[in-house]
């Protein structure tokens, strides 16, 4: 039985904070309203007055699989994001084999219909040699292109002016960017190798992959997609520098749109010292000027989205010396907790926070009936208790690597519940993964 009636919920959806109650039918919401009267059939949770929410589409994933799935899988990273009250995901196209054919992003949209806790898709790579394999995707079917201007995990690095300038040009799907210059990376690299030889210190990553090499970039992308007419998404924006590269306004009027992530808001590179490789990520984690001007672009429109780049490695992996030690983060189970602190802090709204984690994505991908609490959507809702804090222990982590940055912090609040397609998936700390998630549908 799939019938739910959700009462005395503190609801936040579309700009909107009010009292009201939640019918769910099978996978869709049939009602939102106040004071709605229990069918026969029908369960009541009592939400006791705690906050009902969308559940957060996290639009920027890596889990892993295939290829690297000693450190996460869909399963595991799935059921990590629903005990974190995200009910969908949009993953990366740098696994082994990388995402760069038709028939390889079918083969990830077969594991993940067997595998996903909840819902999915998945981006389509670039590459040196692709290019009219992109030209023939099917924008219903395919949520945007991934193009790494940088060499990263799992290398993607798109190096050939020709093959970049027509993704831009012809790609019939947003395109969504990585972007650090590459020369100026590796010019970076070699100044601390000539200085520190193999014994770079971890705080250095912030000078390697550094401001510049962020801003120049961001600033090339957003260029080139002015040039071509591109629908162009700017993931990850570290930088305080980057953000005169955007504008403010409804994520619906804009042809450049971007994100920023949970880690970004939280950390700055004196917590270095303290996390060291735990926290080394591309782009860097920067300084705290950094971190409150993308908190205050959040608040202001600038950036249009929070999403978490869940990245993770094995902690053996992450004690390694510098240059050994892979970037890349597992947060998706703390994202919302991490960010609800800001709200806590009285620096950014929950109407606000709604809007950019799932609202926005919804909209930039035109994802069908989500995103929103509305009448004939899909029942992917989050329930959150602002009066119950957790502190983050290890055996709290889902994630398939076991660790997470968070550990030892307390967050002033907890997930209380997550719906995914109207199935209690997540309820005071318990998993019930028996259902699968479906895949995202765009309406394009």
């Amino acid at each position: 039985m799939s019938d739910w009636l959700i009462v005395n919920a503190d609801i936040v959806n579309e700009g909107r904070r009010f009292a009201g109650d939640v019918r769910v039918r099978g996978a869709r919401i049939e009602a939102v309203a106040p004071h709605l009267a229990a069918g026969p059939n029908e369960r009541v949770f009592d939400a006791r007055g705690r906050l009902l929410v969308p559940g957060m589409i996290d639009d920027h994933v890596h889990f892993r699989e295939p290829g690297y799935t000693a450190k996460a899988d869909l399963a595991s990273e799935s059921r990590a994001a629903v005990a974190g009250g995200v009910t969908a995901f949009i993953d990366m196209p740098n696994t082994n084999p990388p995402t760069l054919t038709h028939a390889l992003l079918e083969e990830k949209y077969a594991l993940a219909a067997r595998r996903s806790a909840i819902n999915y898709a998945f981006y389509f790579g670039a590459s040196n040699d692709n290019l009219d394999a992109i030209r023939a995707l099917d924008p219903r079917t395919v949520p945007g292109v991934k193009v790494f201007l940088c060499e990263s995990t799992g290398n993607l690095c798109v190096s050939d002016p020709a093959t970049l300038d027509g993704v831009f040009r012809d790609s019939p799907v947003l395109v969504a960017v990585h972007c650090e210059d590459d020369r100026i990376v590796h010019a970076n690299i070699d100044r601390s190798k000539a200085q520190y030889g193999d014994d770079i210190p971890m705080r250095m990553h912030a000078d390697i992959r550094s401001r510049q090499a962020c801003f120049e970039s961001t600033q090339w992308a957003v260029t080139t997609a002015r040039r071509h007419g591109t629908r162009l998404h700017v993931l990850h924006v570290s930088t305080a520098d980057e953000l005169v590269l955007f504008e403010t306004g409804p994520i619906a009027g804009k042809r450049i749109t971007a994100e920023t992530c949970v880690h970004f808001l939280r950390f700055t590179d004196a917590d270095y010292a303290r996390l060291g490789g735990r926290i080394k990520c591309n782009p860097s984690i920067k300084a705290a000027s950094d971190r409150d001007a993308l908190l205050a672009a959040l608040v202001d429109t600038r950036l249009d989205i929070l999403a978490t780049d869940h990245a993770p490695h094995l902690s053996e992996e992450k004690a390694r010396a510098y240059t050994q030690c892979p970037s890349g983060i597992p947060l998706i189970q703390f994202a919302l907790q991490s960010a609800l602190e800001h709200v806590f802090d009285g620096r950014l709204t929950l109407e606000r926070l709604v809007a950019t984690t799932a609202h926005a994505p919804a909209t930039l991908f035109a994802i069908k009936d989500r995103g929103f609490l509305r009448e004939g959507y899909c029942a992917d809702m989050t329930l959150i208790d602002l009066e119950t804090p957790q502190t983050v222990k290890s055996s709290d982590v889902l994630s398939k690597c076991g660790w997470s940055p968070f550990e030892g912090d307390t967050f002033r609040s907890s997930i209380a519940a997550t719906w995914v397609n109207g199935h209690l998936a997540w309820h005071e700390g318990q998993l019930d993964a028996s259902r699968q998630g479906q895949r995202l549908e765009f309406g394009r």
